[in-house]
């Protein structure tokens, strides 16, 4: 991937809806070439797929919580059956392996304190081998970007 390759995805994480002859143009291309390119990202699966962001206060999720889940024991077993049984869980929009004291970190999307306990008690509780849970409930955001810095 060169540096008019990272123009591209930058430009289009920044507006996904833009039309080929806006995306050439901010990116100093012309349009068949940048319609090209664009087309082997895709391919290349370096662009996985285009969405909107959405405020989620406005579609009525306005509770953002951070979990760190610890597992209870290691085995090839027990992270599978956690990793599937957590792919399946709505409420949860990411999930990442962490190193430290939490074994995962999940970011869940909620209606309010009441749906959370509603979350744990149903979706977590039930997927079993969970050690410990661990929440963080967000009260404001400072920054919130999509788009990947420049690479120097």
């Amino acid at each position: 991937m060169d540096e008019k390759d990272q123009q591209i995805i930058r430009a289009l994480q920044r507006n996904g809806r833009m039309s080929n002859q806006d995306l050439a143009a901010e990116v100093n291309l012309s349009p068949s070439p940048c319609l090209r390119r664009l087309r082997l990202l895709e391919q290349s699966g370096a662009i996985k797929g285009y969405s909107a962001t959405i405020d989620a206060e406005a579609y009525g999720l306005p509770v953002t919580v951070f979990v760190r889940v610890s597992l209870e024991n290691h085995t090839g077993a027990t992270v599978n059956q956690f990793e599937k049984d957590i792919a399946r869980v709505e409420q949860v929009l990411e999930c990442y392996m962490m190193t430290g004291t939490a074994d995962y970190l999940l970011r869940v999307v909620v209606a309010d304190l009441a749906d959370y306990e509603r979350f744990v008690r149903r979706r977590l509780h039930p997927i079993g081998g969970i050690a410990s849970i661990d929440s963080s409930f967000v009260y404001g955001v400072v920054k919130q970007t999509a788009v990947f810095p420049r690479l120097d």
